[in-house]
């Protein structure tokens, strides 16, 4: 079995009026084996900004821890959270800076 067959899930999520939710599973598997049932996708960066990750469960780690060093140091800096537009521009430069 491949590492790549590893650690699917799912994750949903949704915008209305004045509200917003973010749904995953929290199954850690490979293939139909269940190895455990509270692996955490959904993680809160700060009080307007949530972040789910679905896949390797290594990579989900990495992206997290990376991004809450990210976000930490922007409240050092700026003595403010981090805005959810500035979040989504930090996310896609630090995939984008990733991809090769």
């Amino acid at each position: 079995m491949s590492i790549l067959e590893y650690n699917g899930s799912a994750l949903v999520a949704m915008a209305g009026k004045n509200c917003v939710a973010i749904a995953s599973d929290q199954r850690f598997g490979a293939q139909q084996l269940t190895i455990g049932t509270n692996m955490k996708r959904v993680f809160k960066m700060n009080d307007k900004t949530l972040l789910g990750l679905s896949g390797l469960a290594s990579d989900v780690m990495t992206v997290q821890q990376k991004l809450e060093l990210q976000t930490s140091m922007y409240k050092l800096q700026e003595h403010r959270d981090m805005k959810p537009s500035v979040f989504n521009n930090m996310l896609s430069s630090f995939l984008y800076a990733r991809r090769f």
